[in-house]
């Protein structure tokens, strides 16, 4: 029986995501969820695979690859190429001594009858690299998608190291599922100091989960701030170079973020570095939809406040 799938998000370690997906959260294998992912995230999935893989070694990543087409285009022959590098007692004279790649050959006209049937994939061979020269996409036909998944610690040895992954009915990619161990992104409440998974909205003390993923990071830092100052519900951020955390506002008095304040250097850098992810790619607009207000001052015009509940003291 299949379940409704819910809007949420995950990632793999502190290696890939997080990302936004749709998933049953009842279907989980040894705890790991199977995640399905819209075309535009398999292409952000597949870009910090590959990066992954030139910074580490292609022979420790499994990596995403997305080739696009036309429905009129003629076959194609697209290399995947890598640093692994070819077994030495291999005595075919085809196979050329270059690195390990693999040819995806794709029948762009028969694609309708599934990415499976009208794709082939083998270990390249210096026939497959010329035609993957000599032929590009072509045809004025509607836009079609091959995603592809290579595992290369075994692409040379096994047939079924790598395979075309077939959107779901709903045009959904389900990569990953049933092998990484893909977890459900988590948000901390300020007020309990419980966390959420991301498609749970609402914490058992009754707080609702910001809508903004700049909301969670600011409560994700009230969080910070509360192991040292519990009635905390508000800081002032200097956006000018570095988010910065200037002062921390309790219930009755300014704690001033400095020595002689509850906070050290290490929390306060902790609870920055929380704002600084979240800022990375942020516009103004994020900030007003964060609920970050912009504070006047002669020094500095990027301060804004920042308000999240106080913590439970019982």
């Amino acid at each position: 029986m299949r379940h409704p799938m819910i809007a949420s998000r995950v990632h793999l370690d502190e290696f890939l995501g997080p990302f936004e997906c749709q998933l049953d959260p009842r279907n989980r294998w040894n705890g790991w969820m199977s995640p399905y992912f819209t075309l535009d995230v398999a292409r952000e999935l597949s870009a910090q695979t590959i990066c992954m893989a030139e910074e580490d070694g292609y022979d420790c990543v499994d990596t995403i690859h997305v080739i696009d087409g036309r429905a009129d285009s003629r076959d194609t022959v697209h290399l995947i190429q890598s640093d692994v590098k070819r077994s030495t007692d291999e005595e075919d004279d085809d196979l050329d001594p270059e690195p390990l790649a693999i040819a995806v050959r794709v029948n762009w006209r028969d694609l309708d009858k599934g990415a499976e049937q009208a794709t082939t994939i083998a270990v390249a061979t210096r026939a497959a690299r010329k035609a993957a020269r000599r032929r590009k996409p072509n045809g004025k036909g509607e836009t079609r998608t091959v995603v592809v998944h290579v595992r290369w610690q075994w692409a040379e040895e096994r047939h079924t190291a790598t395979n075309v992954i077939e959107p779901n009915p709903d045009g959904l990619y389900g990569i990953g599922g049933w092998e990484w161990t893909w977890s459900s992104e988590v948000w901390w409440c300020p007020r309990c100091g419980s966390y959420a998974e991301w498609h749970d909205t609402e914490c058992a003390c009754g707080l609702t989960r910001p809508a903004t993923l700049l909301g969670v990071a600011t409560w994700a830092a009230a969080c910070v701030l509360h192991d040292r100052s519990p009635e905390a519900t508000s800081a002032l951020v200097d956006l000018t170079n570095l988010a910065t955390i200037c002062s921390v506002a309790g219930e009755d008095e300014i704690d001033t973020a400095d020595d002689t304040g509850p906070f050290d250097t290490e929390t306060l850098g902790k609870a920055d570095e929380v704002l600084r992810r979240a800022l990375d790619n942020a516009t103004p607009d994020d900030l007003t939809a964060a609920g970050w207000e912009h504070v006047p001052d002669p020094q500095s015009d990027r301060l804004y406040r920042i308000t999240f509940p106080a913590a439970r003291t019982n």
